[in-house]
């Protein structure tokens, strides 16, 4: 496939991660689902770059990896599935998420040197305005579920995957993609399972839709979506990349809409494309100054 399809790429694989954590949190704690989530891909990750003869890290690569993996995998999902397990409805969730353009290019500006042109901003602010037009119609305000420890778990999440954007680019740039996967994978499963001694009974409801979520959460999310997520760090910057976020709630909707019968209204579409009006701006060219070797 050309690379120049591996954004849209992406984007779609994304966005089937919501749609298979519906299926799954019915039947498993979200820490305790995300801490065999992890080890299952790093198992499996790891015993790909065996087989490749892949070098692993130095040490202190491997340490940068594991930090962003912690920040990327265990701190956003962790966050984000507990904030939603704890009645925080799922759209209030994605707007809060929908913010990481903005605050990923604001640190990349502070931290790598990226310039952000007004272009760009223009771009993020529409963005994220087409993003509240798409999830506006899905928050349902649940006095029960909105509380100052939910909405602080979301903005903790996305805050995490941030900071774990930045620092996979700054830190752990020039490791080998499947050897720092497997390493962030570690990582993530070892701050998960804490979480999930603390505050989980580590119940599991066996089902057919829980072995299908984890399933194509493992393969195609934690393995396919994530190392095309790293490679698209790696090779471009951060702010761009994260400008792509902004598209996933829109795909999510028009998912959720074909699978579950999901009301999507014209407003929701309009937002669609002013939100894919954004991605344009943010993505077109422009100079980048950053004292990373690219």
């Amino acid at each position: 496939m050309p690379v120049r399809y591996f954004p849209a790429l992406f984007v779609v694989l994304w966005a089937t991660g919501f749609i298979g954590a519906r299926y799954a949190m019915p039947y498993m704690e979200p820490f305790y689902f995300l801490m065999v989530r992890f080890l299952i891909a790093g198992a499996i990750l790891g015993l790909w770059v065996v087989l490749d003869g892949n070098h692993w890290p130095s040490k202190r690569g491997a340490r940068h990896a594991i930090i962003a993996g912690c920040l990327i995998h265990g701190a956003y999902l962790g966050a984000a599935f507990w904030a939603i397990h704890n009645g925080l409805p799922a759209g209030m969730s994605a707007l809060v998420v929908g913010l990481q353009p903005l605050i990923t290019a604001l640190i990349a500006g502070l931290v790598l040197g990226e310039t952000i042109q007004p272009r760009h901003w223009a771009g993020l602010a529409v963005g994220c305005i087409g993003v509240a037009m798409v999830l506006w119609p899905k928050l349902v305000i649940s006095t029960g579920g909105i509380t100052p420890a939910t909405v602080s778990a979301a903005i903790f999440s996305v805050i995490a995957i941030s900071i774990g954007t930045v620092w996979q680019k700054r830190f752990a740039g020039n490791i080998d993609l499947k050897a720092g996967t497997t390493l962030q994978y570690l990582g993530a499963a070892v701050l998960t399972g804490i979480f999930s001694l603390l505050l989980e009974t580590h119940t599991i409801i066996w089902s057919g839709e829980l072995i299908f979520a984890m399933f194509w959460l493992v393969f195609v999310l934690s393995i396919g979506a994530v190392l095309l997520l790293m490679l698209l760090i790696n090779q471009g910057a951060v702010s761009k990349v994260a400008s792509l976020f902004y598209l996933v709630p829109g795909v999510t909707a028009l998912m959720a809409y074909a699978l579950f019968g999901e009301t999507l209204t014209p407003f929701q579409l309009v937002g669609m494309v002013i939100a894919s009006l954004g991605v344009a701006l943010s993505t077109g060219q422009r100079r980048v100054a950053s004292s990373i070797s690219q």
